[in-house]
């Protein structure tokens, strides 16, 4: 069995933060920003959580794809930010559309939270466990990141987006996915401290911080490398694909590894210039705005890929 898209969604919060906006609360400017990352703005949620972001993507996901949900039987939702420990978003979000047939879960693999989820939907798709799946990547990282560093501040926006996708008869396209703990350090993010009554402390919760200079090295090797284990074990070519969709991490990320792959920068669709890094949520965001302008034809093979803490990263292929 192979995985079809019937339909895309997405939603971020109203309110719009700029680069200007930042340079009243932290040392930095649009200029230094915009010419780092390629970010001009993103969107903050005014007390929407994650759960909320990821069921109106799921809506407008399931609007578009006209699939009721009472046909959905596997929702995942790819996400760092759920709002509890438990119960998990992805029960929040059957409950609120109302997918009462499904069984529902959390994947936890930062930005590469995803394609993990689009890669394990497929899985099942193949072993003819499940038929339809509400596949969801959310984030609210203004939760976890400490307003006064400009180092991380800058870079991250809330944001959800969702795919719809169904089982159908034909071979299905081999998927690469990848960890490496030992490299973790290099982005991290405490939930809470392990304090409690016998160690006299409160816990108290971290907040995000980065090895930036290292997260853009292993992106910009690991995303080709991966990339083109999925074109060799597909038996495709970088010529036979319309789009490569990444993780909207840094424009300067996406636009190395264009270079490193030899490939024109119009091959590597962008919004990270909206948006900024959004984590789980940039892929379904860019591929919903792709859809929703027309810019995908019936036929068109789309790589996905995700790059994130854990180290982790992934790929996978589709075809609209």
């Amino acid at each position: 069995m192979k995985m079809r898209i019937l339909g895309t969604g997405s939603y971020v919060p109203e309110r719009i933060v700029t680069n200007d906006d930042l340079a009243q609360i932290v040392e930095t400017s649009d200029e230094w920003i915009s010419t780092r990352t390629g970010i001009r703005e993103r969107r903050i949620t005014e007390g929407e959580g994650t759960s909320h972001l990821a069921a109106e993507a799921a809506r407008r996901a399931l609007d578009m794809a006209g699939v009721a949900p009472e046909e959905i039987d596997l929702i995942l939702l790819g996400t760092s930010t759920p709002d509890n420990c438990f119960p998990s978003g992805a029960c929040e979000v059957q409950g609120a559309v109302g997918a009462v047939n499904a069984v529902a879960y959390d994947i936890s693999a930062a930005c590469s939270g995803f394609i993990f989820a689009l890669n394990t939907a497929q899985a099942f798709f193949e072993a003819g466990i499940y038929k339809k799946a509400l596949i969801i990547g959310c984030d609210v990282l203004s939760k976890i990141v400490d307003w006064e560093d400009r180092s991380t501040c800058v870079l991250f926006g809330d944001g959800a987006g969702a795919v719809v996708a169904a089982a159908e008869e034909g071979d299905g396209f081999r998927m690469v996915m990848g960890s490496d703990g030992s490299r973790g350090a290099s982005m991290t993010c405490p939930s809470r401290t392990n304090d409690n009554f016998l160690t006299g402390k409160k816990p108290e919760a971290g907040f995000t911080s980065m090895e930036g200079q290292e997260i853009f090295k292993f992106a910009v090797k690991k995303v080709p490398e991966c990339t083109g284990k999925l074109l060799e074990e597909n038996g495709l070519s970088k010529e036979d694909i319309r789009y490569f969709v990444l993780h909207q991490a840094n424009y300067r990320i996406v636009e190395a590894i264009a270079k490193r792959m030899k490939l024109p920068i119009d091959r590597f669709p962008m919004n990270i210039e909206k948006y900024g890094n959004t984590s789980g949520a940039t892929i379904p965001i860019l591929l919903d705005e792709l859809n929703r302008e027309g810019k995908l034809e019936k036929g068109d093979r789309i790589v996905l890929s995700g790059f994130g803490a854990g180290l982790t990263w992934g790929a996978s292929l589709i075809q609209w």
